[in-house]
């Protein structure tokens, strides 16, 4: 799917039974440009490809009866070892409800990866054992449910390849974002002046750029406290 560049920064390989859902979302505005452009590269596996009889199957019952079917760990292993084949050096992620959550930290810590794998589930999950012989990190991108893992792996890497260097066209504009320093954003506001009788807040207005700072310090903290109490408590830890 992506160009051979030996100069891209960032490499994804996703494992996925619907190769055709890719890149989706991520082929198009700043992902979509970078990936144009060879800042990254982003491939896919399709597990029916690594099946093992005529019919491809990837899936089968679950061991000790229960609903639904589970994901074979030798077809799923098989494409793991292919796909570090195209990414060697990649960190291997398993898309799990039941991982460690997905966050702004989280995802400055995988924008310094050279290559991740992602391993988009389905059915009721992939047997353990699979996990566990090709050391798998599972993440989360909620808590709640899908039915596969290919929209956490939008989510996740959109959030993690508009980090990389040259992707957002200005970088500043990535310092003062919801979730830095555990603040949510402050209040945007441009043209028109009035909006259905809603006016921008005059201090934006008069160009002091100390004052329009302090402002909108303490609309993010207004905001932070009154949303999210998790996160001020973790600034308050912090003082």
């Amino acid at each position: 799917m992506a160009d051979d560049n030996s100069q891209t920064r960032f490499k994804a390989v996703c494992l996925t039974l619907f190769p055709e859902l890719f890149p989706g979302p991520l082929g198009c505005s700043v992902t979509g440009n970078a990936l144009k452009q060879g800042l990254w590269s982003l491939d896919t596996l399709n597990y029916r490809d690594f099946a093992l009889d005529k019919h491809r199957t990837v899936d089968d019952t679950p061991a000790g009866g229960g609903p639904g079917m589970v994901m074979r760990a030798d077809v799923a292993a098989q494409t793991i070892d292919a796909g570090l084949k195209i990414a060697p050096n990649a960190r291997r992620i398993y898309l799990s409800p039941r991982g460690r959550m997905f966050d702004q930290e989280f995802a400055k810590e995988l924008a310094l990866e050279p290559e991740l794998l992602l391993l988009c589930g389905r059915f009721e999950g992939l047997d353990e054992r699979a996990i566990e012989a090709r050391q798998l990190e599972e993440v989360s991108i909620g808590d709640f449910v899908m039915t596969g893992g290919e929209m956490a792996a939008y989510c996740l890497l959109d959030a993690v390849v508009r980090l990389l260097p040259g992707v957002v066209g200005a970088a500043s504009s990535l310092d003062n974002e919801s979730f830095e320093a555990n603040l949510l954003e402050h209040p945007h506001y441009t043209r028109p002046r009035e909006f259905e009788g809603l006016e921008i807040p005059s201090v934006l207005l008069e160009g002091n750029h100390k004052k329009i700072d302090e402002w909108r310090q303490a609309e993010a903290e207004a905001i932070t406290k009154l949303r999210r109490p998790d996160l001020w408590q973790k600034i308050e830890g912090n003082e």
